[in-house]
């Protein structure tokens, strides 16, 4: 990677639905959202990119919001559930229709623009 490349600031979050409500709020305002998993030193991360728009003179900040597991999601769908009786995060295998979800991107290893 070129050394002049500025890194993402992270951004830890306390829980998966911390993760799952950003990430849907981001796919319901008509972003292409992803959550991208990797490894790092044994633990799991899991996190989706995005942009901190206009921050004082800079056209924007990348950050890289995520949270960090001992294990392992299992499934490829992160599904967010909300109605009156509260919101409901899943891991499904699958997209599910009429529910928010996130499809999970595994990676080969860390990128090099992120910091966490």
């Amino acid at each position: 990677m070129p050394e002049n490349v500025e890194k993402c600031i992270g951004v830890k979050l306390t829980s998966l639905e911390d993760l799952a409500r950003f990430a849907s709020s981001m796919a319901t305002m008509g972003h292409g959202t992803y959550i991208v998993h990797f490894v790092e030193n044994g633990a799991h991360v899991y996190g989706v990119f995005a942009i901190f728009r206009d921050y004082y003179k800079l056209y924007g900040l990348p950050l890289f919001y995520h949270i960090v597991l001992e294990k392992p999601l299992e499934g490829n769908y992160l599904v967010l559930d909300s109605d009156e009786a509260g919101e409901r995060v899943n891991v499904s295998a699958g997209a599910r229709p009429g529910r928010v979800s996130i499809p999970i991107i595994n990676l080969e290893r860390k990128p090099e623009i992120v910091e966490v």
